[in-house]
């Protein structure tokens, strides 16, 4: 990657943030982010007096740690003119932004009647652990044990207007010791997607000095998982490790793994200033760049990638599902994020390039019972490059790549390819119609369909061959061949797209699927003190709970139900950006 020098303002500018990080001395830091991008002037001049204290709490600076592969100058963050993008949402008029109606106010407050329950059990029985276990009321650490819970939800306390829960919540954050986990390490996209991005989103949203603060002393910490002789990170932070100069890139880790974290390191160094972040993640762009028509499937990535030698040969499996699937849905986002300034048009680039081979390989329209009324759906499989045979795509649809109907909507809208609009729409819906099919009124983890003909619109129906193929058991919704992974986990990749595909088209109908999809959840996962994930979506009755409740379920799932039964200016799709965890990111 060429060598670019950073401008002779940013060292300048780190140095101040730096000295307000560790001092306290006056800084200038933005405006806190609101629920709209119009503040009165009133409303700037009296910026209310600062509710959390930082004191850093952190065992190891992190800040002061050598580096033992340095890097000699760094790729500066794109700080010209921004580009005034295309409008993403749907152009809802100023009564209907505050009329939010009876029916849907009230669908809101079950959503938030849900998050609270939720949110009440977790306080009560794993308060300052990552996660509650909703059946018997204990607690479990998955992530090194720094409250993922409470952090991922934070942003969702602030929407909801849980300002005295959120203050005590944050003032916890603000107080963990990053330093210290009952692991060795930490697993760094998990760490990153959930606790940096939940302190930059909560501090987007508040204008809390301490969350930036806290996001820097942990930003400081994930940045020294780049320090490898390609400065391509491991999957684990192995703290020690990493003190001693030892880390070294993963070579056989998920394609979504490294490449997931350019949001956060991006808003990280467009709030301090500090070029290091921007620089990190930087690299990984480059060598995503550079690798695109090298795979076996030429413009798009593998699941998994050698990162060490910086190939992408050796993995012949393609997919938008699991191991790949941020990759791919921080493209547009990094564009949008960055404001399209010079800089980014590389994002625009790899994300038309593999978006083309993805509608072209990847998407498949299901054979199912349809009505010629009903809207056209479709779904992402799974692509296996063979040395003879070629490409092969398996009519495997996940509930992670679910999200891929709000990206082609993102990136539809921005770089106005009209064609994606359509393709996110079917997407979207296909995901509100596999729901539907289950008597659960959820969607499996992981199914099997039987895919129609490419170019075939009509694709009817045909019994004798979805039994001729698999399907027929009488557990099945019609049109599915299985359910391999039957359990739902609290997803909320469906939700999301459905929530994305509402504020872009306005069509009130998709807030009816979305509460379809809500009782589904409550009705199937409810337990004596929460929500569980259950083990079989495909069962009459009761279903079996597994006791599981991971933190997305307060970050993401719950809060695309409550953003979609909210007026449209609530995090406004053209005022943020929002991670793979569902954490908005002020758009500058």
């Amino acid at each position: 990657m060429a060598v670019i020098r950073r401008s002779r303002a940013a060292p300048l500018l780190a140095l101040a943030v730096t000295l307000f990080l560790l001092f306290g001395l006056e800084y200038s830091v933005p405006e806190p982010a609101s629920s709209s991008s119009h503040q009165t002037a009133t409303q700037k001049q009296h910026k209310p007096k600062p509710r959390l204290h930082f004191t850093s709490s952190s065992g190891f600076n992190w800040s002061a740690a050598e580096q033992w592969y340095p890097v000699e100058s760094l790729a500066p963050l794109p700080r010209g003119r921004p580009v005034q993008l295309p409008r993403v949402q749907h152009n809802f008029g100023t009564h209907h932004a505050r009329n939010n109606g009876a029916v849907t106010e009230a669908r809101r407050l079950a959503v938030k009647d849900a998050f609270v329950r939720s949110w009440e059990s977790y306080k009560r029985f794993a308060w300052l652990e990552d996660e509650l276990t909703p059946v018997t009321a204990a607690a479990k650490n998955p992530f090194g044990g720094w409250a993922a819970t409470m952090v991922d939800a934070l942003d969702t306390l602030w929407m909801m207007g849980l300002k005295d829960e959120f203050y005590a919540a944050a003032q916890a954050a603000v107080d963990i010791d990053f330093s210290k986990t009952e692991e060795s390490g930490v697993n760094l996209f998990e760490t990153t997607i959930r606790h940096l991005g939940g302190l930059l989103s909560a501090y987007d949203l508040s204008g809390e000095p301490a969350l930036l603060r806290k996001a820097v002393e942990l930003g400081d910490m994930l940045h020294m998982a780049f320090d490898t002789p390609n400065r391509m990170p491991g999957f684990w932070l192995t703290f020690e490790n990493a003190k001693n100069g030892i880390q070294k890139a993963g070579t056989h880790d998920p394609s979504a793994a490294p490449t997931s974290m350019s949001l956060e390191f991006t808003r990280l160094a467009q709030l301090t200033g500090d070029d290091k972040y921007y620089d990190a993640i930087d690299r990984i762009r480059a060598f995503l760049e550079s690798t695109q028509e090298e795979s076996l499937l030429p413009g798009m990535w593998p699941s998994q990638i050698n990162f060490a030698s910086q190939s992408v040969l050796n993995d012949n499996t393609f997919t938008i599902g699991a191991l790949a699937d941020s990759l791919y849905e921080y493209l547009p986002k990094m564009f949008v994020l960055l404001s399209g300034r010079e800089g980014s048009e590389s994002y625009e680039k790899m994300y038309r390039r593999s978006t083309e081979i993805i509608s072209d390989r990847i998407i498949f329209s299901p054979m199912i019972k349809r009505q010629p009324t009903d809207p056209s759906i479709l779904f992402a499989g799974t692509v296996y490059v063979h040395d003879e045979a070629g490409p092969h795509l398996i009519a495997e649809g996940q509930h992670l790549s679910c999200f891929a109907g709000g990206m082609f909507l993102l990136g539809g809208k921005i770089f106005g390819i009209k064609e994606h609009l359509k393709i996110g729409e079917g997407l979207a819906r296909g995901c509100g119609w596999a729901y539907a099919a289950f008597p659960t009124g959820v969607m499996p983890e992981i199914f099997n369909l039987i895919k129609c003909a490419p170019n075939d619109e009509e694709c009817e129906w045909d019994e004798a061959r979805w039994k001729n193929e698999g399907g027929g058991n009488a557990r099945l919704p019609s049109g599915f061949i299985n359910a391999r992974d039957p359990r739902y986990i609290l997803r909320p990749e469906a939700i999301e797209s459905i929530f994305i595909l509402y504020r872009v088209t306005g069509n009130e109908e998709l807030r009816d699927v979305a509460w379809d999809m809500f009782e589904g959840i409550m009705k199937s996962t409810r337990t004596e003190y929460a929500y569980s994930a259950i083990a079989d979506v495909t069962v009459e009755g009761e279903t079996r709970k597994d006791d599981s409740m991971e933190s997305f379920w307060l970050a993401e799932t719950l809060k695309y139900f409550y953003l979609i039964f909210s007026p449209p200016d609530v995090i406004s799709l053209d005022d943020y950006v929002l991670n793979t965890e569902a954490h908005p990111f002020k758009r500058t």
